[in-house]
């Protein structure tokens, strides 16, 4: 095939002369990555795993395990949007698989089984979170059109497209990192018109039970705090029901609907996890965490954390940080 004319750019509208390839011999229009300018943000404010953002309840996400095959996660109660690369989650079973042109909702905090991905160029998994404020949601819901939601929603993870009023909103966030001196200031009004645009999306109405402290997904939320905060102690159904203002049907019929876990295996994650964070924080023993978590019995503790993980405790913990330190290398 011979080359384009010299001139034939020229013939282009000025509009698109910016997105021309004609080095092939054929003119291709190269459509822009409308995710660059955020993820240029992201990257320049996000250091390797999690980064806590001075815009309150936000992160950057910058790679991670991705080599490292499935791995325990703890979802918080959260919307999250990936800028580059994939994500894979289980719950009910079932694999979840995300990336740039979807966002997740989360209505709880949920521990669960992931796996990231970077790009397929070799780039970097990245990705923004924002932990959600029931109490905001709900301010902001009710400024809009009342609107009236059948049922509880069948799960309390939920993923869709991306939408160009998102991207947009959420640029506006996140710009707000270079000029630190405006986050008390606009932020707020950044996050407020981002919950605005969830609430009018297809999740409108998970993200509206997570306003109402009345329904079945406050009632959880609730159910799951009370975990939370009495995570080392025996776990006590009729407590748990009390906070949640169910009845024990009620409660292990929406907990595991919702989370995909009785209440005794997500407070067992959720000791996991934490005993996890520990033995990678510090020089703690493995039995000396297994204790500090719940575990009244430390054999008991190694057998779960096997299982679990994959690994004894100190095996698991060595192999995380040389995948650390292998990344950092690199």
């Amino acid at each position: 095939m011979s080359d384009a004319p010299p001139n034939a750019l020229n013939l282009l509208p000025d509009c698109l002369k910016l997105f021309a390839d004609g080095s092939n011999g054929v003119i291709l229009l190269q459509m822009p990555d409308n995710l660059q300018p955020l993820r240029d943000i992201a990257l320049r404010h996000g250091r390797a795993g999690m980064t806590l953002t001075p815009i309150p309840r936000l992160e950057i996400g910058v790679g991670g395990q991705a080599a490292s095959g499935t791995s325990p996660c703890l979802y918080r109660s959260m919307v999250c949007f990936i800028l580059q690369g994939s994500k894979e989650v289980v719950i009910h079973d079932d694999l979840l698989r995300y990336d740039a042109s979807q966002y997740l909702v989360s209505a709880l905090d949920l521990p669960l089984s992931g796996q990231i991905h970077d790009a397929e160029d070799g780039s970097p998994y990245v990705s923004v979170s924002l932990v959600l404020d029931a109490a905001l949601l709900a301010e902001v819901a009710s400024t809009m059109p009342a609107v009236r939601d059948a049922g509880t929603p069948d799960s309390g993870l939920a993923i869709n497209p991306m939408t160009a009023h998102l991207r947009d909103t959420l640029l506006r966030l996140l710009a707000l990192l270079d000029t630190p001196a405006d986050i008390p200031g606009l932020a707020a009004m950044a996050e407020r018109e981002l919950l605005y645009r969830l609430l009018q999306g297809p999740q409108g109405r998970l993200l509206r039970h997570i306003a109402r402290p009345e329904g079945a997904i406050g009632g959880i939320r609730r159910a799951v705090e009370w975990i939370r905060d009495h995570g080392n102690r025996q776990l006590r159904i009729e407590a748990l029901c009390e906070a949640a203002g169910m009845s024990r049907a009620s409660l292990h019929r929406h907990f595991v609907a919702l989370t995909g876990l009785s209440p005794i295996q997500y407070q067992k994650q959720l000791r996991l996890q934490e005993a996890r964070q520990m033995l990678l924080a510090g020089d703690h023993s493995a039995s000396d965490v297994a204790y500090a978590v719940g575990y009244e019995s430390a054999s008991q503790f190694n057998r779960e954390y096997l299982r679990q993980f994959g690994a004894p405790p100190v095996r698991d913990v060595r192999r995380i940080r040389q995948a650390i330190d292998n990344r950092m290398i690199k």
